[in-house]
C-alpha cells in the first residue's frame, strides 16, 4: 500500500495538517519540523494526494482567478505570475473571464466562489459595495484595484502620470490629451485624476477625448476625436489602445511623434514592436500576480491580520519612439 500522509506525520512525530502545510506553504512551518516532514516523506515515498490533503486541512487545493479579459496580454501576464506561484504551493488556478461584462461580474464571481478556497480579482469592473459584500462571503485578493476591508495589490497611478507628462513636457509639449477605458475600470478613474493632477503641477492643459473600450478597435476609434483637440501629445488607457491609435493616425498620414506624440500604460511586448515603437509606463504585472497569491494564501491562513494588507506597486516610464519633440506652431 502507497504511504498516507497520516504515515508521514507519524513518522514525523506530527500532526497531519502539519505535513499538509510543510508541502504546500514550507515558509509558515519552522525549519526544523520541514526537515523531519522531508526526511518522513523519503523515507516512505510518500506521494501527496491532493483529494486526501482537502478531507484533512478542509480546503479544496484551488484558488480562482476572476480578469475582465484574457484576450489583453496585461491580464495574461498577471495570470502567468499568479499561476507560477501557485504552482510553487501545489495549489490549482481556475480563471474566469468576464468579457468586460459588469452586471455578470459579481454573479460568475459568487458562482466560481463555491468551488475554489479564495479568489483574486484582477481589475474587477464591481462596485465597492459589492466588492466589499463578496468579502464578506468568500476569501478575496484584489489586483489593480482598491476597495475598504479587502486586501489587495495596486498600482501608483498618480507617479506613474507624473512620470509621463514631465517627460512630454521636457520635449516641449503643452496640451495632452486623455483618452480613457471604461467607465467602470478603478484605473480609468485614478490615472485620470492622477493625469489632470500631474499637468496641473506643469501648468499644462488636458483635454478629455472620452470613454473607449481598452482593446486596439477603442484605440482606432479614439483616433479622430483625439487629434481633433489640437493635442500635441496623446496618453491612452492602455497599450492596446495606443495602438490602435498608432494604426488610424498612420493611415490618415499623421505623422507619429513629428505630428503627435504617444504615451501608453502597461508595457506589454507588443508595445515594443509597435511602429513606432510605444513610450509607455511599465507596470510589474506578473509580480502583482504572485504578490496576489502570497496575500491570499496569507488571508486563508490568518484573515485577522491579513484582511487589512495592501501592497502599491510602482510603474517606470520606459521612452521610445512614439514621443518626440512638440511641433512647431
Amino acid at each position: 500500500m502507497p504511504a498516507t500522509i497520516r504515515d508521514v506525520a507519524r513518522l514525523a512525530g506530527v500532526s497531519p495538517s502539519t505535513v499538509s502545510r510543510a508541502l504546500s506553504m514550507p515558509e509558515m512551518v519552522n525549519s526544523a519540523t520541514r526537515a523531519r516532514v522531508a526526511a518522513a516523506v523519503e523515507q516512505l515515498g510518500y506521494q501527496p494526494n491532493r483529494a486526501a490533503r482537502g478531507l484533512i486541512t478542509g480546503r479544496t487545493g484551488n484558488i480562482g482567478l476572476v480578469v475582465p479579459d484574457l484576450a489583453n496580454p496585461f491580464f495574461a501576464s498577471v495570470a502567468k505570475g499568479v499561476q507560477a506561484r501557485a504552482r510553487r504551493y501545489d495549489v490549482a488556478v481556475f480563471v474566469a473571464d468576464t468579457d468586460e461584462d459588469a452586471a455578470a461580474e459579481v454573479g460568475l464571481v459568487r458562482a466560481l466562489a463555491k468551488q475554489v478556497d479564495g479568489l483574486i480579482l484582477c481589475s474587477p469592473r464591481a462596485s465597492d459595495a459589492d466588492l466589499s459584500a463578496i468579502a464578506t462571503e468568500t476569501n478575496v485578493v484584489l489586483v489593480n484595484r482598491t476597495a475598504e476591508g479587502v486586501p489587495g495589490i495596486s498600482y501608483d497611478n498618480e507617479e506613474g502620470m507624473q512620470q509621463a507628462v514631465a517627460h512630454l513636457v521636457a520635449l516641449g509639449h503643452r496640451r495632452i490629451a486623455w483618452v480613457g477605458g471604461p467607465v467602470t475600470s478603478w484605473s480609468t478613474q485614478h490615472r485620470s485624476i492622477g493625469l489632470s493632477n500631474a499637468l496641473y503641477d506643469h501648468g499644462a492643459e488636458l483635454a478629455r477625448v472620452g470613454s473607449f473600450a481598452p482593446t486596439y478597435e477603442g484605440g482606432m476609434a479614439a483616433a479622430d476625436q483625439a487629434v481633433a483637440t489640437g493635442a500635441t501629445a496623446v496618453v491612452t488607457y492602455n497599450d492596446l489602445v495606443a495602438i490602435g491609435l498608432l494604426a488610424r493616425l498612420h493611415a490618415r498620414g499623421i505623422s507619429v511623434p513629428g505630428d503627435l506624440s504617444v504615451v501608453g500604460i502597461d508595457d506589454i511586448a507588443m508595445s515594443r514592436m509597435a511602429r513606432p515603437a510605444l513610450t509607455t509606463v511599465r507596470l510589474p504585472k506578473q509580480e502583482a500576480g504572485r504578490i496576489a497569491v502570497e496575500l491570499l494564501l496569507a488571508v486563508l491562513d490568518d484573515p485577522d491580520t491579513a484582511v487589512a494588507t495592501r501592497d502599491t506597486l510602482h510603474g517606470e516610464l520606459i521612452v521610445r519612439d512614439s514621443t518626440g519633440p512638440a511641433p512647431k506652431p
